[in-house]
């Protein structure tokens, strides 16, 4: 045994300098001392496994996987072996393998209680709920630990809410009551411990609807000595179902005189007053409703009368006390006050913290636009600035900010004429220069300024200019504003958020990119924010600027799966019960979440359209893809809508924003964006398949000539595109029926339109439905493929046409305003490009396909003569051509697209720069520097785009002149 232990001490030591090297990131040294290693001792199966780490981590994915295999098949047991395979099965997302690997492991060690461990957390990460009870009794009886028996009741729960049958409300009502057997037993041997049991318990109960019992337990004496932290809200979520309002209230009453400033403490608490009023009549009942109310307007003057410092809940809570006896048609003036004088004594008090507009704005809904511009003038007034008079002190800066702030929401601007508007641009860069040169000298870097709202609001203001008068220079001055500010305030993302949306409003991709980087976002933002970028880069004009960002997108999520499936099993490792079900709900949305599968297939397309290389190899990158046109991977009901819409700031009036609907709205449209473009990869994928079939593992003949495809493959093939096509067609009738209108623009916070009104406008199903057909007719050879080649061509013409015509009425835009229709024709030509790209790299598919089929001559048999009236299939040789000659047609086509873009001029400002200098009215000396940097962000971006185009269209003209 000695023996065996010194030499397990020396193997460690000798794998030591691989782990080092793995550890630092120096695969090339590890791979080369794991090799050294093996020579001495090639059956060292920790060392094979190292050795397999290094060359995955190095790309060598086929010496990994064969390494890696060799080592499996042994059936590992050392814990150290094991260890390494696990981590390289995570890392090449093959879970089920690191399953097998423990199965093996516990057949040879039945009683291993750390085997056991690892086996169960490797069914967790596959989500195997069933088999994860099986194992958790498995370790239960080999070490009756309490973490053991709990990880099978989990499991339990676990497969009647999650698992395959828990759609079925039978089986979800055995599994549940089976945990709660299961717990009970444990209850009544005495052997729960700890809070996170009792949780578990309280949550099986809640997830079974037994609200009583949960309540009784709850309150019972043995969770108050194992749960001692219990949340108060599990308790307001009992008391509320069971209706026990009174007993809610008194509880509420008691938590709101400890801590007087809980918002939500207070909502509560009054909720649960009018629920006291809807109780079974009883005798006096209007005296209790009366008490009710009154008792209730009372405790929170009480609260107001007593506390030293003024706090912000009392007054919301007596709004909102307000705001509902209104809606319940309640005397709410005659016990409580006038509505308006709460508002302004709430003003009063507090509109020196920026919190104050979106406080004042929850209770503006209830009452009359009337009413709320009457209100408007009494907080500008109570402000103490007007028109004449700039602000004392910082805090009354801030009060005249939350005033004018309300005034907008209150629908202030929207019928003022556009020289009161202009006026009222004017006051604000004033308001905000001063303040910035009073109060704004000495801030941190992380500080943002406190005059900044005013730029923001006049950047709104002047949005509303441009889209009444359809001109841009008016937005383009706010854009010039936003940047000033930006420089006095690095980090306002306000204004960096702003200035990306108007950016991406004018086409300027290079603008928006900088804006986005500047923003920083990183980790989950990247799906909850990204959309204000990510989204808006297909057909932007720039592939591989759009490829980049898809790029950080996709490593985010593709690194924190990972991550998220540590966090599960350590949530089992550490019975933390309480957040298992908030982790696997926060992995599943982003598995679906529709900013990562966007960002997917959008990266794919991009792939596709940049193809530069000779056919074998763009046929290489293709394979790489692992597209499966037969099968659609995406789950199209479970896709989640992880944006932040409330990331942007907003004032614009309550009555005209309807959040809900434009969330709902541009969340349709983008599923119907995805379902185009994912159909469109798909087809076009059945093009290349039928051409190009994916890998057989089968190995070449003898003689070194290539396989021929099976009959059955070519059929399936053959199906699945005629299926496709239907889809594709099927798809595009339903979405015109559908008459999708789109996104309002009516602000500049909404968000910009969809791309679908401009993929139902342009030639994308034609053109890819007919592509279609030849792709079939060159297969079959059938006598109608010179008709479906003509047709090809004249969608091609077309395409090119659409190109040229839209750049040509771009350089005529650019005599009257270069900007304001930019985005969209760069969108076209774009969209035009991407078609003809993906069509080149078909024909380069099909010709060199064509041109080795052709060099088959095949006998003709005799007797095999068929009648003059049966049409004779086009011969190999006669299909090639004819490709030939669509090349020849396309490579034309693309000089001319390409002569077309030399010719597109950079995007003119409406007015010189001159004009904007005078109107801007900032510091002279950065005027200058200022507007002329932001003019040339714009040439910039334009000649980046134009540079790519012409890239793009040299490589397909050099793809297609082969």
């Amino acid at each position: 045994m000695a023996h065996q232990g010194m030499d397990t001490a020396l193997f460690e030591r000798r794998l030591r300098p691989i782990y080092d090297n793995l550890e630092v990131g120096n695969n090339r040294k590890a791979l080369q001392e794991s090799e050294k290693l093996l020579r001495k001792h090639p059956s060292m199966l920790c060392a094979r496994a190292l050795k397999g780490l290094a060359l995955l981590r190095l790309g060598r994915y086929e010496e990994s996987h064969g390494c890696l295999q060799a080592v499996a098949e042994d059936k590992p047991t050392d814990d150290s072996t094991l260890q390494v395979l696990s981590f390289c099965y995570r890392e090449m997302e093959q879970l089920n393998k690191i399953v097998e690997l423990y199965q093996h492991a516990v057949k040879k060690n039945p009683g291993n209680e750390e085997l056991l461990a690892h086996l169960f957390i490797s069914y967790v990460r596959v989500e195997d709920y069933k088999a994860q009870q099986a194992v958790a009794l498995q370790l239960y009886k080999a070490q009756p630990k309490n973490a053991y028996y709990f990880w099978s009741v989990i499991s339990v729960v676990f497969q009647g809410i999650r698992g395959p049958e828990s759609a079925v409300p039978e089986k979800r009502k055995i599994y549940l009551g089976l945990a709660q057997r299961m717990v009970e037993k444990h209850i009544r041997e005495g052997k729960l411990e700890s809070e996170q049991e009792a949780f578990l318990y309280l949550h099986i109960l809640k997830l079974q609807k037994k609200f009583q019992e949960a309540w009784e337990f709850l309150t019972g004496e043995l969770c108050a000595k194992l749960y001692p932290g219990a949340p108060v809200s599990m308790k307001f979520e009992l008391l509320k179902v069971l209706g026990n309002w009174r007993e809610l209230n008194e509880l509420l009453q008691q938590l709101l005189d400890a801590d007087r400033d809980r918002w939500d403490y207070y909502k509560e608490y009054i909720q649960s007053c009018f629920e006291i009023l809807k109780l079974p009549i009883t005798e006096g009942a209007t005296e209790e409703k009366k008490f009710s109310l009154s008792a209730c307007q009372e405790f929170l003057q009480g609260i107001i009368d007593s506390s030293e410092r003024k706090k912000r809940g009392p007054y919301l809570a007596r709004l909102e006390l307000h705001q509902r006896m209104r809606a319940h048609q309640l005397p709410a003036d005659q016990l409580i006050g006038d509505f308006d004088e709460l508002v302004v004594e709430y003003f009063s008090l507090f509109a020196d913290k920026s919190c104050c507009t979106h406080d004042i704005a929850l209770f503006l809904p209830s009452v009359s636009m009337k009413q709320r511009q009457a209100l408007a003038n009494k907080l500008l007034l109570e402000s103490g600035v007007s028109s004449t008079s700039l602000p004392m002190n910082k805090e009354q800066m801030q009060k005249h900010i939350c005033a004018l702030q309300i005034s907008r929401m209150c629908g202030a601007h929207i019928d003022l004429p556009i020289d009161h508007l202009l006026a009222f641009y004017t006051a604000l860069k004033l308001h905000y220069e001063h303040g910035r040169s009073t109060f704004g000298n000495k801030l941190l870097s992380t500080e943002m300024g406190p005059s900044d709202p005013y730029a923001l609001l006049a950047a709104n203001v002047m949005y509303d200019i441009s889209l009444r008068e359809n001109k841009s220079d008016y937005l383009f001055e706010a854009l010039c504003l936003l940047q000033y500010v930006l420089r006095n305030s690095t980090s306002n993302f306000h204004v960096k958020l702003l200035s990306l949306k108007i950016y991406h409003m004018f086409g300027c991709l290079l603008g928006a990119q900088e804006m986005y980087e500047y923003l920083d976002i990183k980790q989950i933002q990247l799906d909850s924010m990204g959309y204000v970028h990510c989204q808006l880069l297909p057909l932007c004009g720039r592939f591989s600027g759009a490829r980049n960002s898809y790029d950080t997108t996709m490593k985010f999520f593709t690194n924190s799966y990972k991550e998220r499936l540590e966090y599960i099993a350590l949530t089992y490792r550490f019975c933390t019960f309480s957040k298992m079900e908030e982790f696997l709900n926060f992995k599943e949305r982003l598995t679906n979440s529709l900013q990562y599968v966007t960002c997917s297939l959008e990266a794919q397309i991009c792939d596709l359209v940049s193809c530069y290389a000779n056919v074998h190899q763009n046929l290489s990158t293709y394979t790489v893809m692992s597209i499966e046109p037969a099968e659609d991977r995406i789950a199209w009901h479970e896709l989640s809508d992880n944006r932040d819409l409330d990331a942007i700031i907003r004032w614009d009036p309550l009555h005209q924003v309807d959040a809900d609907a434009e969330r709902k709205d541009s969340f349709d449209q983008e599923i119907e964006v995805l379902q185009l473009r994912s159909l469109m990869l798909r087809l076009y994928a059945t093009f290349i398949d039928l051409y190009h079939p994916p890998p057989i593992t089968k190995p070449s003949l003898s003689d070194g000539s290539k396989e021929e495809t099976p009959a059955p493959a070519v059929e399936s093939a053959t199906s699945t595109l005629e299926l496709l096509r239907d889809s594709w067609t099927g798809l595009y009738q339903r979405l015109r029926l559908m008459n999708y209108k789109p996104l309002p623009q009516q602000f500049l916070v909404n968000l910009l339109p969809t791309r679908l009104h401009l993929l139902l406008e342009l030639p994308y199903e034609r053109f890819f439905d007919d592509l279609a057909q030849l792709v079939l007719d060159l297969h079959s050879g059938a006598a109608s493929l010179a008709a479906h080649c003509k047709k090809v061509g004249d969608n091609v013409i077309a395409v090119m046409e659409l190109c040229v015509r839209t750049i040509e009425e771009s350089n005529e835009w650019n005599n009257k305003d270069g900007l304001w229709k930019r985005r969209y024709q760069q969108q076209k030509v774009a969209a035009s490009l991407e078609m003809l790209s993906l069509y080149a790299f078909l024909l380069s598919v099909l010709n060199d396909k064509l041109q080795v089929s052709s060099k088959t001559k095949v006998k003709k048999k005799q007797g095999d003569n068929k009648t003059q009236d049966t049409p004779q299939p086009v011969s190999e040789k006669e299909r090639s051509q004819m490709v030939q000659e669509l090349m020849r047609q396309l490579k034309h086509k693309l000089e001319a697209c390409d002569a077309a873009i030399r010719t597109w001029k950079a995007p003119v400002l409406p007015r010189d720069l001159s004009s904007f200098m005078a109107d801007m009215s900032l510091k002279p000396e950065v005027e200058a520097t200022l507007i002329g940097d932001v003019s040339a962000t714009f040439k910039d971006s334009h000649e980046l785009m134009v540079t790519e185009l012409r890239n793009l269209l040299k490589d397909k003209i050099r793809m297609v002149a082969k």
